[in-house]
This record gives C-alpha cells, structure tokens and sequence, in this order.
C-alpha cells in the first residue's frame, strides 16, 4: 500500500467515526425540536380551549374528537391530586389519507365549576414525519457527500504535498550506479522533504565514489598483476630454451611455469567477476544464442577430439535474449569447457538449444554432484591443479545479473540447464 493511501486511510476512519457520532447527535437533536415544537403548540392550543370552556361552557360536551381535534371528559380527580401533563404518539385514522397516521397526543386536567375535567388534544405529525424522513434523508447525502470531498479533496492535497517525495522515488527506481546519472531533486519549500533530498544526494555521491574508487583500484591491481606475470612467465620460458638446465631443475621450472599461469587465470577470473558484480558491462543486444552454441561447438571441437569427446549440437529452435555479448560467450564457453574438462573420455557431450533454455550433458561419474557448493567461487569438483575453481561460479554470477535460471541435475549424466524465462 502506497503511503499516501496508507495516510489517508486512517484519516477515512477517524473522519468517518467523528462525522457518525456527530451526525446521530445532531439528528437527534433535530427530533428533540420537532417534538418541543409540536408540543408547544399542544400547549398553547389547551390554554386556548381552556380560555374558551370558561366563555363558553356548552364545549364541555365536545366528548369525541371531531373537527376541533380534542375531547373534554369529566374524571373522578381529586383536587389533592397531581397530574402532570403527559404527551405521546399514537396511530389514528385519517380520512383524507384513508390510512392510519401517526398523531401527537397531550392530555392534561383543568378545574371548571369545582369539578375536574380531563382533556385530550391531538395534532397530526404527517407533515412531521416528512420533515423527519427528508431530514435523513439529507443528512445522510450531505454525511456521504461531506466525506467523499474532503477524502477527494484530502488526496488531491496529499499528491501535491507529497510530490517531491515521489519523484525522488522514482529517481531512485531508475538510479544505477554504474552509470554516469546523479540524482538531482526539486527544490521544495518543505524543510523535511529538502533534508531528505539531500541526505539521499549526498549519499548516492557517496555510493557512487566508492563505486569508481573499487572500480579503478581492480582495474589497476588487476593491470599491474597481469605485467609482472607475464614478465615472470617469458622469463621462465627463456630460461627453459636455453636448454643448459637439468632435468631436475626443468621440472621445477616447468612447476613454477604452471603455478605462474594458473595465477594468470585466476587473477583474470577475480577481475571478470568483480566486473560483473560491480555492473561494469552496461552494453547490451539480443543474442542469437543459436547461433553462438554453433560457433562455440565449433571452436571447442578440437580440444575435445583431444579428449576423444564428440560434441553433439542440436538446436531445435531459435533462442534469443538481450544481455551484454561478452559475458554470454563467457557464460557458454565456462559451461561448456566444463563439460569437457569434465567429461569422461570416449563419450559424447549433448548440447541442446531450446525454445526457452540451453541444455548441456556430459558423463563423468556416477554420482551427483553436490549441489550446495557447486557454484560457490574455489570449490572444485576435480583435482586439476590448473583448474581455478571460478569456472562455474562466473557462469552463476553471469546468469544471476540477468535473471536467468542456472540449474544441475543427475540421471545417468551430469546436466547443466540455463532457463532465459
């Protein structure tokens, strides 16, 4: 949930509860003065009939509501007696309606002539009960039409209020740091939105320094590593063809040989793999990688006729997918070179390429491998001393950069699947 919709739901609630509660007490409180209105009528009314009965005492034999809508009956009341006025609310057929409708009753007892009479006035509530019905009715509209504004209203604010934030959001999403793009903010006139913009520039400065500082110090090792080993190595070579050494003193030249360009690989593994971790490789086209497992087969044909490995190329389909051309011949070629070096002699490698993967089988072994540390950098599967150990790691860490699926399994052979989707 965005954080605007987070903030506005809690505003939702509470307006919601605040508006209710204060929507039932104005309602009721609109009821409490229909009512006393109709009452203070009924009052009024009474004294009025009261003035008359004393002008005119004939009314005393109005018994049964007629067109004055009251009655006079005399009771038994004694004059130590309380009675208090009392109103309620009845039914009452109603003639024009041809229906029962609800009327407001007052009875109350008067003294004529020392006796005691008890008299009921009633008033229709029809148009009354309208008033209360439309009153609910309008309340309830302005109640949902209130709320639906000002949450409207509250969110149209909230976007404007909090539109630097999401551009600098957005700019984040978009943010590499291998590429030359620093983030640049609105200016705001909100104190904690131009905090925020400058701690996340001044950071991503930060980040992007420290990117280029271990960027340029691997270049640079890596450079000037690979200058005293080959020095070392020609040296070594010279040294070898000069022919005035001993066996002995060959063979351990010869072992210094191998150790010196076993470094030479490894130094070049680490540099790959820091590039790749570090996002150095921004170029990017869609490979045909058909037609790169068809060059490939073809180059490594010979290295594994040395072996007396037949490499059998099927490509049933055509596989593309966009990703930087170099590291997608090195992910093949480690992939590849592994099965061969791995291979047991006198059987086949299948490489197949499918719609939506390349397939990779070889023997050797008769057990699977483990597959915890397979892909883990200097784990190897063999005893080869020239063998660094990154081989597959470089091929995980190629095929996580693009999310890509590299996975092993064991039958009968040792199978390597890269899934592009």
């Amino acid at each position: 949930m965005k954080l605007l919709n987070h903030t506005t739901k809690y505003f939702a609630i509470l307006l919601i509860v605040l508006i209710s509660v204060w929507a039932v007490i104005f309602y009721v409180a609109m009821i409490d003065e229909v009512y006393d209105s109709l009452d203070d009528g009924l009052e009024n009314q009474k004294e009025i009939i009261i003035q008359a009965v004393n002008d005119n005492p004939e009314l005393l034999n109005d018994t049964e509501f007629g067109v004055n809508n009251y009655t006079i009956k005399k009771t038994n009341i004694q004059k130590d007696e309380k009675f208090k006025d009392s109103y309620r609310d009845t039914l009452m057929y109603m003639q024009n309606e041809e229906d029962y409708e609800p009327v407001r009753i007052l009875e109350s007892v008067f003294e004529q002539d020392d006796s005691y009479y008890k008299i009921k006035l009633i008033t229709s509530m029809v148009e009354e009960d309208d008033q209360i019905q439309n009153l609910f009715i309008y309340l309830v509209g302005l109640y949902l039409a209130l709320i639906l504004s000002i949450l409207v209203l509250n969110n149209f604010v909230m976007k404007r209020i909090w539109k630097p934030f999401y551009k600098l959001i957005g700019r984040l999403k978009t943010f590499r740091i291998e590429k030359d793009d620093p983030i640049t903010s609105e200016p705001t006139t909100i104190d904690e939105f131009n905090l925020l913009n400058l701690s996340v520039e001044r950071l991503t400065e930060k980040s992007r320094d420290s990117y280029l500082a271990q960027k340029e110090f691997i270049e640079n090792a890596a450079h000037e590593l690979q200058t005293p080993l080959a020095i070392a190595i020609n040296k070594l070579e010279l040294l070898l063809e000069k022919n005035g050494l001993t066996i002995a003193q060959s063979q351990e030249v010869g072992s210094v040989l191998d150790n010196l360009t076993r470094l030479t690989r490894l130094n070049k593994s680490l540099l790959l793999l820091s590039k790749i971790d570090n996002k150095q490789y921004i170029k990017e086209e869609r490979i045909d990688f058909s037609a790169l497992m068809q060059t490939l087969v073809q180059d490594f044909t010979d290295f594994a006729t040395h072996k007396d490995i037949e490499l059998r190329f099927s490509g049933q389909q055509q596989l593309t997918f966009t990703m930087n051309p170099d590291l997608a011949v090195v992910l093949m070629t480690n992939l590849l070179k592994n099965a061969i070096v791995h291979g047991e002699t006198g059987k086949p490698i299948d490489i197949l390429v499918a719609k939506d993967h390349i397939q990779i089988q070889n023997y050797g072994g008769d057990s699977a491998l483990n597959p915890n540390g397979l892909f883990k950098r200097f784990r190897k599967a063999s005893t080869d001393s020239r063998s660094t150990g990154l081989g597959l790691s470089i091929a995980k860490a190629i095929a996580d950069k693009y999310h890509l699926q590299l996975a092993y399994s064991f039958s009968d052979r040792h199978e390597f699947k890269v899934y592009f989707s």
